[in-house]
């Protein structure tokens, strides 16, 4: 027996080291260790050896055994240095060679100017209000005194999902819901995306971006309407930017007004910018109407408040004299760059 363990030691070395895969590696081991394999097999007829006899085969077995598992195991290890040197030669860099340029996105024109609009009204106190842009046909047209079949509905070509809920064409709803869950003194503005059923051309989509505002206080005037609003003003275009309004119409407010500019490229002395007026339209504006409050349970006899409605796109457009609206959308990084 000593003779078929030396015997097995030496088939079993002799296999291991001319193995070149993991699968040799593992089918030598199961010859030989396996539940099945040849030591195994020899350990099975110990029961025949005689009492002397079967300790000393015993410790020659074990030893057998180990050797075969300590050359597997070395085995194991030099084919995994192996196959590592063997990828470390193939993939080789060159740390000489100059490296790729990594593109590094912009902030989109877009939201740079959003931005700069946040810090003008939150430096006057204003808060940011955030709401649905699926909403209820009551928050988009009737809390804001537009009920059904109203005239100034037909101005507005509406996504409709239902009879009762619409894509909002506005963020003036969340004029609504602020003053649902807040008592004034209120001070909000509102931005975000709105949708109406436009045709795309230069100067109109079907999704663009607005920013209402929303003041309500005892005593509030159209007189600070105009000082927040030239203030704004001031700060995004410059000290020497003037402003004039003009009477309006918009059913959420009374009276109303569309404020104006002076024109970026003429300064006011006229051109066909516009339109030789020396002034360009940004927003619409005017005091909360006492509908809207009242539907809001907010005496219009003790407060009163003003609203405005920015088009974001309007002003990025004439910030950095772009005339075309769909530029903001083709993601064109000869555009986006530039800004």
């Amino acid at each position: 027996m000593k003779e078929q363990l030396n015997q097995i030691l030496s088939q079993a070395l002799g296999q291991v080291s001319s193995v070149t895969s993991q699968q040799e590696l593992e089918a030598v081991r199961v010859k030989f260790l396996g539940k099945k394999g040849e030591l195994t097999g020899i350990l099975r007829g110990m029961g025949k050896l005689s009492a002397e006899e079967r300790p000393v085969i015993g410790q020659l077995a074990n030893e057998v055994r180990a050797q075969i598992e300590q050359a597997i195991e070395k085995a194991q290890q030099d084919m995994a240095q192996r196959l590592i040197a063997a990828k470390l030669e193939k993939e080789q860099i060159d740390v000489t060679m100059p490296g790729q340029k990594v593109l590094l996105g912009k902030q989109h024109p877009l939201n740079t100017v959003l931005h700069e609009l946040y810090d003008i009204f939150t430096g006057m106190g204003f808060s940011i209000a955030e709401g649905p842009e699926v909403e209820y046909d009551y928050y988009n047209f009737e809390a804001l005194n537009i009920p059904k079949n109203h005239p100034a509905r037909d101005t507005q070509d509406t996504f409709y999902i239902n009879d009762n809920i619409v894509l909002r064409t506005q963020t003036s709803p969340m004029q609504v819901r602020t003053m649902e869950k807040q008592r004034p003194p209120i001070r909000v503005i509102a931005p975000g995306r709105v949708y109406r059923s436009d045709a795309v051309d230069a100067t109109h989509s079907p999704v663009f971006h607005q920013i209402e505002g929303l003041v309500v206080d005892k005593g509030i005037t159209m007189g600070d309407l105009k000082g927040t609003l030239e203030v704004f003003a001031k700060r995004l275009y410059g000290e020497d930017t003037g402003v004039r309004f003009r009477p309006h119409h918009f059913p959420f407010t009374e009276p109303s007004a569309e404020m104006d500019v002076t024109c970026f490229k003429c300064h006011g002395k006229g051109c066909p910018l516009c339109k030789g007026e020396g002034y360009i339209e940004i927003l619409g504006c005017g005091m909360v109407h006492p509908k809207v409050l009242l539907g809001c349970d907010i005496d219009p006899e003790v407060y009163s408040g003003f609203a405005f409605g920015i088009g974001l796109e309007r002003i990025v457009m004439q910030r950095y004299k772009i005339d075309d609206l769909r530029l903001f959308y083709e993601n064109d990084l000869r555009f986006l760059t530039q800004f």
